[in-house]
């Protein structure tokens, strides 16, 4: 940074969940590391996704429901930056915020906790609790005999829900369950051909606002180029489908070389449907294979599931 001592101060914007303040409890601690004169703190902020526990999020909307506050908070000047992840960031910001960088992912996958029983070793009529239309779209399509519980909360809320509520297994992030020290619970974690991630799932996201050049200079150092292409891509893909992040939509890149393969779905509630593929190519038109994986599924049926997913507010 070349004004190093122009930031006495940082003040870091965060939802007060465990696995929220781990996150952004790592972002500081990077920036005090390499900025050891500058006062870096966490700001706790309630969202509307924190708030609404007892209601499927797709039937309150489901776009920016884990940021909203925040973002308010950071146009007011509360806080220079706020520390996100990356699959509850709708594709869109409000004017004047933006992206500043995306860390280096953790693992994407969907993990399973089960009492040690494997997905395909379920027994049939199985309960699995679930916080993710899209994961419910996607397991049902394999196996449509299991019984899908929407499950809301924290991380160790939802696995607390295993034995509540009689669940033979719940599906979480592993990123969460690794950075919470919870990745001895993991059973089995899914390929993304059985469950293809979130869009940005695993990945971090530091938004600040854009006309703060000192701010966006100070974390230029945690961007993951690779991270944040492979993001940018699943992200040009959820926006070209106007999505947000409680829809049954997932997309995941991965660069291999100079070339990125991007795969996606868009699938129905209770499996039955689904539009799926994949597109390769230059890793500098990231956001170019997005729209165009985006367009292809859409076609493809995908526009109309997603009409019946919004009609329907995200319920069976």
């Amino acid at each position: 940074m070349s004004r190093r001592m122009a930031l006495r101060s940082l003040k870091i914007g965060t939802r007060g969940s465990p696995l929220a303040l781990w996150q952004a409890g790592w972002v500081r601690d990077r920036l005090v590391e390499r900025y050891p004169q500058c006062a870096v703190s966490l700001v706790k902020i309630t969202t509307s996704g924190d708030r609404i526990l007892d209601v499927p999020l797709a039937r309150v909307g489901g776009k920016g429901l884990f940021v909203k506050e925040i973002e308010e908070e950071m146009l007011r000047g509360g806080i220079d930056l706020a520390v996100h992840s990356m699959k509850d960031v709708p594709a869109e910001f409000p004017e004047g915020l933006g992206l500043a960088c995306v860390t280096e992912r953790e693992d994407p996958r969907d993990a399973l906790v089960s009492n040690g029983v494997p997905f395909a070793e379920l027994p049939r009529g199985a309960r699995i609790g679930t916080s993710a239309l899209r994961r419910q779209a996607q397991l049902l399509a394999i196996r449509p005999d299991l019984e899908m519980v929407m499950i809301r909360g924290n991380v160790e809320t939802r696995l607390g829900k295993m034995e509540k509520e009689n669940l033979d297994g719940v599906v979480l992030a592993a990123a969460g369950m690794r950075r919470l020290g919870f990745a001895g619970l993991v059973t089995e974690y899914l390929s993304v051909e059985i469950s293809l991630p979130a869009t940005g799932q695993g990945a971090l996201g530091i938004e600040c606002r854009m006309d703060d050049r000192a701010v966006i200079e100070a974390v230029s150092f945690l961007n993951d180029p690779v991270t944040a292409c492979c993001v940018g891509a699943e992200r040009a893909f959820l926006g070209r489908c106007q999505g947000g992040c409680q829809v049954p939509i997932a997309a995941h890149g991965q660069l291999v070389g100079d070339e990125l393969r991007l795969s996606a779905f868009i699938g129905a509630l209770d499996g039955g449907r689904s539009a799926r593929g994949a597109i390769s190519g230059p890793a500098e038109s990231f956001a170019a294979l997005g729209v165009e994986l985006a367009d292809r599924l859409l076609e493809e049926g995908g526009r109309e599931i997603l009409r019946e997913v919004y009609e329907g507010g995200g319920e069976k």
